[in-house]
């Protein structure tokens, strides 16, 4: 019988399986019925984010997306605004939930090349102080953003414009541990210029489910409300806060290793002609290049045939991840090779 292909899995940071030593702790985990705020592991999880983080006060919820909507919902009413990139998670891939649960409005604006906003642009579309206006409100940023790590001092300089205007900002920082271990500071480096942030445990940190909203105790309460109202209530979630406990204290300074072989990956790649890949542009763990759709749905064809799946939109994104070795991705650019030949 022959030996079933292994599977690698390059189109998302979030297909990563729960290693032995994450379900060990899950099976194990002391719970209690969070709702009632009596679960232990989902209240040490919110006080281990805190810390991290830096901020008074966090919140367990069920995703990314939820915990992003947490954020938005608490800064803001209805008729309010937030100003967003254009294509940011929080405005493009969250399902409207801003506007259709929260009646905000959001203000997107394109991303320069580094995923940054520009702050003049930002400061141009705040509304002004008329009825005729959406109240601007909040500024969110995304760190990273498609890989890209933001400056640290644009954060300061984002951070003093919303001040400046009176607005809170969120960061959807769903890799911002990614940004760290990128930039070689303490997480909350970044996170200090917020006042909310979101971060995934489901994606580089490898745990099976669920995001944490973080900051001021008052903002965290008010999340919490929302959080039952969208039906985020979770009863003996201490099983799933293990595994991001498990996460934050053993998988976020090995997020480096995904991003050496994001490295790897781009330059063996770009070593194919036919593959805009700019090694240069990697900074994290995700690589991309642009392809015509119907030499990109060949490709991945191809790939999948042999074990390798990826996915593109507007252009194909690779990324690498705790269930991705070297000598997968030495396999990987072996198999481009084999294509393109």
């Amino acid at each position: 019988m022959a030996e079933p292909i292994k599977i690698i899995d390059l189109r998302s940071d979030t297909v990563t399986k729960p290693p032995p030593a994450m379900r060990l702790v899950m099976a194990q985990a002391e719970v209690g019925d969070d709702v009632y705020g009596e679960d232990p592991t989902v209240n040490r999880l919110q006080s281990l984010a805190a810390e991290m983080l830096g901020t008074e006060a966090a919140l367990f919820a069920a995703s990314g997306t939820q915990s992003n909507l947490l954020g938005v919902m608490s800064h803001c009413e209805r008729g309010d605004e937030y100003i967003v990139g254009q294509r940011a998670h929080t405005y493009r891939f969250e399902g409207g939930g801003a506007a259709v649960l929260g009646s905000i409005q959001p203000q997107p604006i394109e991303f320069q090349e580094d995923g940054t906003l520009d702050l003049g642009e930002v400061a141009r579309n705040i509304k002004p102080k008329d009825f005729h206006f959406a109240k601007t409100r909040l500024l969110c940023l995304e760190n990273t953003q498609e890989g890209k790590v933001l400056p640290l001092g644009y954060l300061a300089e984002a951070s003093a414009l919303a001040k400046e205007h009176g607005l809170s900002i969120h960061l959807d920082g769903a890799r911002v541990f990614n940004a760290a271990v990128k930039l070689k500071v303490p997480v909350r480096e970044i996170t200090r210029h917020f006042d909310t942030i979101s971060f995934c445990l489901s994606k580089g940190l490898g745990a099976p489910v669920g995001s944490v909203l973080c900051g001021p105790r008052e903002i965290i309460d008010k999340a919490r409300r929302w959080r039952k109202v969208l039906g985020g209530g979770m009863r003996q979630a201490g099983i799933l806060a293990a595994a991001g406990i498990h996460a934050l204290t053993h998988h976020v300074d090995r997020l480096a290793q995904d991003h050496e072989n994001a490295a790897r990956l781009a330059q063996g790649l770009a070593q194919i002609k036919e593959l805009p890949v700019e090694p240069s542009k990697v900074q994290t763990n995700m690589v991309f290049f642009t392809l015509e759709p119907s030499l990109f749905k060949a490709l991945q064809a191809y790939l999948k045939e042999r074990g390798i799946l990826i996915s593109g939109r507007e252009k194909v994104r690779l990324v690498t991840h705790l269930d991705v070795s070297e000598e997968d991705v030495r396999a990987v650019i072996a198999a481009f090779k084999s294509y393109f030949t």
